[in-house]
């Protein structure tokens, strides 16, 4: 049946069959009413059809970030037995040139703060921890965040249990204005330098690639959900903050 006819034809019908139940009584009580035609679809045009395919991607984002966190055991397999900080303290130290010498080398030397009580407290750059299971394998999965100092760029992480091992299945950072939690997703909202709008990346867990892929990179108005995405449950926080936890402030 070609495409462009189906739709009126599909409308009469559910015309037809409103009308019948409204003659049986069943009218006036819920029964099925007309919604008019359906639009016809329309397919995409392939603009040039001639043009030589990629061989290779043009640019390295990062599309699947997968690694073993050195360093740091997850004792009982348990995530929430990993101390966030050590997490932090050990990127630091993987990457000498970044915070030892390098733009970031405030982060490194406020890492000196965390765990401590009162106002030097706050100024430990390690966000509060969130627990959720994003990877849908029953158990939750930690979603981290720092500041990058001095500036106002926040990094964010997300680790996972795999055969005893913690591995970091996501990392981002950028100019940061919210962070969600949704289903299996983290999406993340950046600052444009266009007013009235904002930048929403979405990475999605893929358990083929066993790692967080950046699935959605959109511009959209400030304040607009354009996917549909409805928030899912609340993320669930960590324990008050003790000593030897991470200050529990956020930017």
């Amino acid at each position: 049946m070609p495409p462009a006819r189906r739709a009126p034809r599909t409308a009469r019908a559910v015309v037809a069959v409103a009308l019948l139940l409204s003659a049986a009584g069943c009218g006036d009580a819920g029964g099925l009413v007309g919604a008019g035609s359906t639009p016809s679809a329309i397919s995409p045009d392939r603009l040039w059809p001639r043009l030589t395919p990629a061989s290779s991607p043009a640019f390295e984002i990062g599309e699947v970030d997968s690694e073993v966190v050195a360093g740091v055991s997850v004792p009982g397999d348990d995530i929430r037995a990993v101390d966030p900080v050590a997490l932090v303290r050990a990127e630091i130290k993987e990457d000498p040139g970044t915070y030892a010498k390098g733009g970031y080398a405030e982060t490194a030397r406020r890492m000196a703060d965390c765990g401590k009580s009162g106002a030097a407290g706050e100024k430990c750059p390690v966000l509060r921890p969130y627990y959720r299971d994003l990877t849908g394998d029953g158990h939750e999965d930690l979603t981290l965040g720092f500041r990058q100092l001095p500036g106002h760029v926040t990094a964010v992480r997300v680790y996972t249990v795999q055969k005893h091992r913690l591995v970091r299945v996501m990392h981002w950072e950028d100019a940061v204005s919210g962070v969600e939690l949704a289903g299996r997703s983290v999406i993340i909202r950046s600052p444009s330098e266009v007013a009235g709008y904002e930048y929403r990346l979405q990475w999605t867990w893929d358990p083929q690639q066993k790692s967080m892929l950046l699935t959605h990179d959109e511009m959209l108005r400030t304040g607009s959900r354009a996917l549909g995405d409805a928030p899912g449950p609340a993320p669930s926080p960590s324990s008050p903050p003790s000593p030897s936890s991470p200050s529990a402030s956020a930017r």
